[in-house]
Parts: C-alpha cells; sequence; structure tokens
C-alpha cells in the first residue's frame, strides 16, 4: 500500500494492481496488540486510507487472493483463482505468518494474532476473571499480556528463555520488561517449556509445562501462541528467486530483474551495518517501500536502502524505543537504569562500533542523539564519552 501511494504521489500515471489474501483494504497492524486488542479502537480507525483516498489512488484491488507462483522470467503472478498477472515490476510483500504450536489446531480457545479477524476474536474473550495463558514473551506477547492485564484478565507468560527479549534486547532489558509485568499482576513463567495444551470438549482448558522444577499445568480459558513468525515464500518456491529467512534481497531491496522485496518478507543487505537482515517491524516495512517506489521513479543513480532500523512498544503505559540493529550485538551495556522510574537506557556494542539503542523514560532530543551515534557508525569508546549527553 505505501509504495502504491507513493508512486502515486510521484506522478506514475501506469496501472497499479494490488494482491492481498485479506478481504479488507489495507490495514494498520501494530494497533493490534495494542489499542484495538484493549477497546480503545474501533476497527474502522486501522484502515490505511478512507474509502475516498483509496479511490483516489485509482488501484486495482484483488482482495481475498492469495498469490501461489512467481515467473520471474515471463513476468507473471498466479493467484489463488487461476488468474495469471503480468507485470513490469513486481513488489513483494506479502508479510509473515504466525508459527504456531503443533497438535493444537482445532482447539477453540488457541489464538495467533497477525490479523484483525485473530485480534477481534480474541478481544471478544477477554474478559474480568478469564485466565490467558500467553506462550511467547516477545514483543508481541508481552504486548497482549499487559492488553489483557488491563481489561482485568488473569495472565500467566510463558517463556522458554531464561530471560523474556533477553535475545532481542540483552538480558537486561528483558528483566526489565519482566519486573514491569511482575509489578501489574502477570505471573511470569521463564525457562519453561510447552509439552502439551489440555482441552475438553473440544475448547482449551489448560497448558502443560516441563521446566527445572518438573511438570505442572497451568489453567487457561484462552491461549494466546507468540513464538514467532515465519515470512510468506512457499509461493516463491519454484520462482528460482533466493529464499532463506525471507526473499533474499540487494541493498536496493532488488531479488531479481523487476522484482522487489519490502516489509516482514524481505531479507535484504543494509550496508549501514553491513548485514544482512529481516525487520519485522512497521516503520521499516513503510521506510522500505518508500525507497523501492523512490527508485522506481528517480531518474539517475539508485539509493541503497541503508536505515537505522526503528521500533517501539507501548507496555502500561510505558514506551519502549529502539534505534539500530539489536539482535546479535556482543555487549548491552546499561547506562541507566530505574525500574521504580520506568526509565531504562542500554547502548549496543557489535564489534568495536555502537550498533543500537533502547531507552524508555528519555528525553526525545537525547534519544535521537544516541540515533545519530548510531547512524554515524559511531566507535564504541566515542559514543560512551559522549553519553552524558543523554
Amino acid at each position: 500500500m505505501t509504495a502504491a501511494e507513493a508512486l502515486r504521489r510521484a506522478g506514475h500515471k501506469g496501472a497499479i494492481t494490488l494482491v492481498g489474501d485479506e478481504t479488507e483494504p489495507p490495514y494498520d497492524r501494530p494497533p493490534l496488540s495494542k489499542q484495538l486488542l484493549c477497546g480503545q479502537w474501533g476497527p474502522d480507525r486501522l484502515a490505511l486510507r478512507s474509502g475516498p483516498d483509496l479511490a483516489a489512488l485509482d488501484l486495482e484491488l484483488r482482495l481475498g487472493v492469495a498469490a501461489t507462483a512467481l515467473d520471474p522470467l515471463a513476468r507473471k503472478v498466479t493467484l489463488a483463482d487461476g488468474a495469471r498477472l503480468s507485470y513490469d515490476t513486481l513488489v513483494v510483500a506479502t508479510g509473515a505468518r504466525a508459527r504456531r504450536l503443533p497438535g493444537t489446531g482445532g482447539v477453540a480457545g488457541v489464538h495467533t494474532l497477525r490479523r484483525l479477524e485473530d485480534a477481534l476474536t480474541l478481544r471478544e474473550r477477554l474478559r474480568p476473571g478469564r485466565r490467558l495463558v500467553v506462550v511467547g514473551a516477545g514483543f508481541l506477547g508481552t504486548e497482549v499480556a499487559a492488553a489483557a492485564r488491563g481489561l482485568g484478565v488473569e495472565v500467566t507468560l510463558v517463556e522458554s528463555a531464561a530471560v523474556p527479549l533477553a535475545a532481542a534486547v540483552g538480558e537486561e532489558a528483558g528483566r526489565f520488561v519482566t519486573r514491569l509485568h511482575q509489578d501489574h499482576g502477570v505471573e511470569v513463567r521463564t525457562g519453561a517449556a510447552v509439552t502439551g495444551v489440555l482441552s475438553a470438549e473440544g475448547g482449551v482448558t489448560g497448558v502443560r509445562l516441563a521446566d527445572s522444577a518438573g511438570t505442572s499445568v497451568v489453567p487457561a480459558d484462552d491461549v494466546l501462541v507468540a513464538i514467532g513468525c515465519a515470512p510468506n515464500t512457499e509461493w516463491l518456491a519454484d520462482s528460482g528467486l533466493s529464499v532463506r529467512d525471507g526473499l533474499v534481497c540487494d541493498e536496493y531491496c532488488a531479488a531479481a530483474p523487476g522484482v522487489y522485496g519490502v516489509g516482514d518478507v524481505a531479507c535484504w543487505y543494509n550496508p549501514l551495518f553491513g548485514t544482512a537482515m529481516r525487520v519485522e517491524h512497521r516503520t521499516n516495512a513503510a521506510e522500505q517501500a518508500l525507497a523501492v517506489a523512490g527508485d522506481l521513479v528517480r531518474t539517475g543513480e539508485r539509493r541503497p536502502f541503508a536505515p537505522v532500523p526503528y521500533f517501539w512498544s507501548h507496555q502500561y503505559g510505558t514506551r519502549l524505543q529502539a534505534h539500530g540493529h539489536l539482535r546479535g550485538h556482543d555487549e548491552a551495556l546499561v547506562l541507566d537504569g530505574d525500574p521504580t522510574r520506568r526509565r531504562l537506557l542500554v547502548a549496543y556494542r557489535t564489534g568495536d562500533r555502537i550498533t543500537g539503542v533502547l531507552a524508555t523514560g528519555l528525553k526525545p532530543a537525547a534519544l535521537r542523539a544516541w540515533r545519530a551515534l548510531v547512524a554515524a557508525r559511531t566507535p564504541w569508546e566515542a559514543a560512551l564519552a559522549g553519553s552524558n549527553a543523554a
């Protein structure tokens, strides 16, 4: 959607076809686990564009039908309804799907959260006094746990790692988030593996866990599975394109002549950090789409897509913000940490340079200064020397 709109704004007059397997017009996903789940927003507020604004873009919308095959040599996309669409340029933005727990298909009350219908179904079931088990304490899982607690639901947060979010943001930041949930009455079970989901009469009744203390059962009226997602690349299996943790793209987000990848499905080379990455956050998807659209309409030299990735998470009134490439860091240094004041500042080192920063309770100007250090590829010691600016 962002790419199509950017092309129109740049003056592109040619035909643009938007294909999607969901029946709803394009909508914003981050509020699914926040404002929509809490009941603060209705579904209509998620629409990326109003009906008249969408019509003004003059797009051919093919909604409720998935792409099933790609022939990049013939420049044709096959759809689930048998249609074959020709293209001059193809932007692949098929996103990702939620991973599921084996053996839970058809069990009522076991949920994933990826689409609007998922959020609406879960929201109807979150009522005071009900019991929710969240499997997976990443950002999605912790956001849903926070939303559910705000609705009066009894929540157990289950994580297989010793510290939630440690792989993504480091142990200290993970402990900060853990304490935030414990302070709001969430039972956090770490180092625990799910060995089974119990059900009766077709509905979930509990989750069986195994940890260092043995096995136990956590009663549940509902279970949210938040154990990550997988990029939607199966339809590209016979395309000849490289698929490895997503559609492999170069620094211009190109996967083949005339084929580009954006959003959760794209694993592209980011020259700023010198590595390939696949970023599952809304801001990156929008920026990537704008970059591709810009290259398509711009005459002259193409520009590599080399952003400082950004993401945020809002839980219990606390807004965590991060800039940079945090995964795979060599060091996560806590420069300021006060859980009682909900204040945290963590700098991340990879090799000999600062590659990321995560903060809450920090003044916007200070956070922008840290982002600038990341964008400038500042050596680690030099970045720390100026840390009092935060």
